[in-house]
């Protein structure tokens, strides 16, 4: 089975005190410390592809990854805000032919696609959400994903600057 992570970018800054685009907003101190936890969050997995939504928060999840793995993050609009679900997926079942992948998304777009994969019976545990900074972790085998399950976003500690 070859995993492929869906994961919902990290706490941004928000959205509605933001003054610039939407695509531009950054994340919080709190998201910088979650997505510098993503690696250990998942056990050190080697992606063999890191995909993002181009939006800027998104991105900056991915880069503390990306600089560990020294691999480069790829941008994909299938995954940008308002995306159809299943385009996500058809997208991550496609890059994970080549081995484990990592994809950054948002919560609409990873609750579409969860949809869609509950709709084709496949099991997914856990509950059925999406906070930011968390992870659905599926499993991916003969070109259709076989099970999902649902990773909370990593343990950070919130009394740092």
């Amino acid at each position: 089975m070859t995993p492929v992570y869906l994961v919902r970018h990290a706490k941004a800054l928000d959205r509605y005190t933001w003054a610039e685009p939407d695509g531009l907003r950054p994340l919080s101190k709190t998201g910088r410390r979650q997505a510098a936890a993503l690696h250990g969050h998942f056990g050190g997995l080697a992606f063999d592809r890191l995909v993002s939504s181009p939006l800027v928060r998104c991105v900056q999840t991915f880069e503390p990854l990306a600089e560990t793995l020294g691999r480069p993050i790829e941008r994909a609009d299938e995954l940008l805000e308002g995306a159809s679900g299943r385009r996500a997926l058809e997208l991550v079942l496609a890059l994970a032919a080549d081995g484990p992948v990592a994809a950054c998304t948002h919560g609409d777009v990873l609750l579409d696609a969860l949809a869609v994969l509950r709709a084709e019976g496949v099991p997914l545990a856990g509950p059925f959400e999406c906070k930011k900074g968390s992870t659905w972790v599926l499993a991916m085998e003969s070109g259709a994903f076989r099970a999902g399950e649902y990773l909370p976003p990593p343990a950070i500690d919130k009394t740092k600057a």
